[in-house]
């Protein structure tokens, strides 16, 4: 089973940290520091699906799990992601049933989906050296869909119904922007529909994942039932750290200081 998967159903909250940058070695010290679930960003960070799995190795191989937000959710992308050994995905901007359907299909084998079967010979089976994947693949699977729109707020009911979706998660910055709230995600109308798909996910039985903000942080978000929270991202760390040092260094010597700190996400 797989392990993220198993902790959400059992009712526990999982945390994690973003990779943007593509780097492995990023990935694999954070992992040892202190965040062992990585959020590989296929959206918006460095690199392609090869990369992704470069990231993947570094953090499988310091005991970590990864997730990752793919690009896009077109067959051909889950699919080789899927067969590159990817098996929690995000997939973003699912604002219909119908979308979500699609995406539930392309991630799972005749007769659930239809995944195109290449079992024997990728890395998610371990080039063959687990022969039951096939069959197994779909209990393994989590598969996430990006609620970030009005109009999948509209539709909730209808894409938490759909089989094999195991959870909504919220994209709060995207969502505000919908409606013509971009950076504005306190003001009372974003946080009416944040108010909203939660309710519609308890109503559902759907777990909830996003990301800290919105004015929340994880003891806000876990309290509100959240299962899946992610929080800092490599970037974030380089750019405070640097800024924070080049802080020190410059009140030590007497210089002004007008650094800035850069936000999570």
């Amino acid at each position: 089973m797989n392990p993220i998967k198993q902790r959400i159903l059992a009712g526990e909250t999982v945390t994690a940290a973003w990779s943007e940058m593509g780097s492995p070695d990023n990935a694999e010290a954070m992992v040892m520091n202190g965040w062992p679930v990585i959020v590989i960003d296929g959206e918006h960070g460095i690199g392609g699906i090869e990369e992704a799995v470069h990231v993947a190795r570094a953090v499988e191989a310091a005991g970590g799990e990864v997730v990752m937000r793919v690009p896009d959710g077109s067959e051909t992308t889950l699919k080789r992601v899927l067969d590159r050994g990817i098996r929690s995905l995000i997939v973003p901007q699912v604002n219909t049933a119908d979308y979500a359907r699609s995406i539930a299909e392309f991630c799972t084998y005749p007769a659930r989906g239809r995944r195109g079967y290449a079992a024997p010979i990728v890395r998610a089976s371990r080039y063959g050296a687990r022969p039951d994947y096939a069959t197994n693949a779909h209990d393994e699977l989590l598969l996430m869909v990006q609620i970030e729109h009005h109009q999948a707020v509209e539709n909730l009911a209808a894409i938490a119904a759909v089989p094999g979706i195991d959870m909504l998660f919220v994209g709060p910055n995207d969502l505000a922007a919908s409606i013509g709230k971009m950076e504005r995600m306190l003001e009372p109308e974003p946080q009416a529909l944040l108010k909203t798909i939660e309710d519609g996910a308890a109503k559902a039985g759907k777990p909830l994942g996003t990301i800290v903000g919105a004015g929340r942080d994880f003891a806000d978000l876990a309290r509100l039932g959240y299962r899946f929270i992610i929080g800092t991202n490599d970037v974030s760390l380089i750019v405070n750290g640097a800024r924070q040092a080049a802080a020190d260094r410059d009140r030590q010597l007497g210089v002004a200081d007008e650094t800035v700190a850069v936000k999570t996400y």
